[in-house]
């Protein structure tokens, strides 16, 4: 697929409502393996924020936040919008986003 999308989507397939506020979506053009493993990144980095926040542990919070941030990038709800992008520098996003989460989250294995 050569060139941007830009065009291609509606607004609603872009964003959705919630709470009065318009939040972007996923890149539609995951493939599902890949997106149910961004959002199992994201969940377990979010449940870490909440976790480091009632703990007061400003590093570790700063930490999770990134994976966070990493996740949702990945997943393209955050960054450069998705639907400006080409097929490659889609999946070069979602790809980075992946070896980063997997090496940060094989740092925090335990050791055997």
């Amino acid at each position: 697929m050569g060139g941007k999308d830009t065009g291609t989507t509606s607004d609603d397939e872009r964003y959705f409502l919630h709470g009065g506020r318009r939040w972007r979506r996923a890149d539609p053009s995951l493939p599902d393996n890949v997106g149910r493993r961004l959002l199992s990144h994201l969940g377990r980095a979010r449940a870490e924020v909440a976790t480091r926040k009632r703990a007061g542990e400003d590093k570790a919070l700063a930490a999770a936040r990134e994976r966070v941030r990493l996740a949702k990038t990945g997943l393209g709800e955050r960054g450069d919008p998705w639907w400006e992008q080409t097929a490659r520098e889609r999946r070069d996003r979602w790809t980075s986003a992946l070896e980063d989460l997997d090496a940060l989250a094989a740092g925090d294995a335990p050791d055997d």
